[in-house]
């Protein structure tokens, strides 16, 4: 059965994880009238919408939207959609990925958001390791096009909605297949060029891990703050833009011209600025995010290993220097008593070590890469 079994057809979307991201995608889905199945591993982030039959979103989107299943049971939550959003951190997409792969059908298209860097291959390399032959689709979107939190079971509130977000699935041939698909609900998506680009475009790597580890006092304190203005202060906004230049020199080593950070604010929401502080203070979207409670979170554990640690495994590769990244990897790792660098997508642990740049081009659009 090939790729184009849904074009003809409108069937459910699944959306994977009911944490921040997850329940307000869900909502906002039914909201615009989707058929939703919600799907979160712990049953206790589904009682709130289990008890009263739906997702009632605040914010940006109000409304009430029905979800006719919820289930921690993988195969219900995929079975007969087209559409797989996975909202989840980034360290759970190699379980997903493993969970998912039994019951994968063709046609299906899996969108991870976002996949921050190197989540398409990942994801791609586990369903690889697990004999699965289904012809799906794998993408990934460049960043969360939400900014949204929890107020309570079953119920979310959306900050901000980003209005340019851009997305690339491995066989790169097919984005304009995914995009398509997305743009019936979502027209805030726009084609990616490759998978390599929009792993190097995750700008979150570049804001969170340094805010919270330049603020860890104020954090284990228990401190109540604005994340991203009050902990984003002209200093701190210095190592942001020392990470994101390390990112951009890494990217230019692949041959990819990768936005700053600067443009990214224009690009997601419309704001300008002379520096990363100005910018990040002009945006709307962020005014009243509060800082997390512990270092231990995925602003960390997430975007340490998953971002960070792959961008510096590659510059590695290529002899591209990231003093500032590898500072912060290692202060996160003293911090939280963990060793990121080993854990996390290393090159050898996405099995693209010693890699040409001539096989990662090649990688990236699809050549010689089994069905995915």
């Amino acid at each position: 059965m090939g790729t184009n079994q849904f074009l003809t057809q409108r069937l459910p979307i699944a959306v994977i994880g009911a944490g921040h991201g997850g329940l307000a995608m869900a909502g906002h889905l039914a909201i615009m009238g989707q058929t939703v199945h919600l799907y979160n591993r712990g049953e206790e982030r589904l009682w709130g919408v289990k008890s009263t039959g739906g997702i009632e979103v605040q914010g940006e989107v109000t409304g009430f939207g029905r979800i006719p299943i919820v289930t921690n049971l993988m195969e219900e939550a995929i079975d007969g959609v087209e559409m797989i959003m996975v909202v989840l951190p980034a360290l759970a997409h190699r379980w997903i990925a493993e969970q998912m792969a039994p019951f994968l059908k063709d046609g299906q298209i899996v969108v991870l958001h976002p996949g921050r860097t190197m989540g398409a291959l990942e994801f791609k390399q586990v369903l690889i390791e697990k004999n699965v032959r289904t012809d799906v689709i794998i993408s990934e979107a460049q960043t969360f096009i939400y900014a949204s939190r929890i107020i309570s079971p079953g119920q979310a509130h959306i900050f901000g909605i980003k209005h340019s977000i851009p997305v690339a699935s491995v066989r790169a041939h097919l984005i304009p297949q995914v995009i398509k698909k997305l743009r019936q609900f979502y027209p805030q998506f726009v084609p990616g060029d490759n998978i390599f680009k929009t792993s190097f475009d995750n700008i979150g790597c570049v804001f969170h891990p340094a805010i919270c580890i330049l603020n860890s006092g104020w954090i284990e304190d228990d401190t109540d703050f604005k994340f991203y203005h009050e902990g984003a202060t002209e200093s701190v906004c210095r190592i942001l833009e020392a990470v994101d230049s390390e990112r951009i020199a890494v990217a230019e080593a692949l041959g990819i011209r990768a936005i700053t950070a600067r443009q990214w604010f224009y690009m997601a929401y419309s704001t300008t600025g002379d520096t990363l502080y100005e910018a990040m203070r002009k945006n709307p979207g962020y005014s009243e995010i509060i800082a997390p409670k512990t270092l231990k979170m995925r602003y960390i554990e997430e975007d340490i290993p998953c971002s960070l640690v792959p961008m510096s495994s590659l510059g590695k590769m290529f002899g591209v220097s990231t003093p500032t990244m590898d500072s912060l990897i290692h202060l996160a790792s003293v911090l939280n008593n963990r060793d990121y660098m080993n854990d996390g997508r290393t090159v050898e642990r996405l099995g693209i070590s010693g890699m040409s740049l001539r096989q990662l081009r090649l990688l990236a659009i699809g050549e010689n890469n089994n069905t995915f």
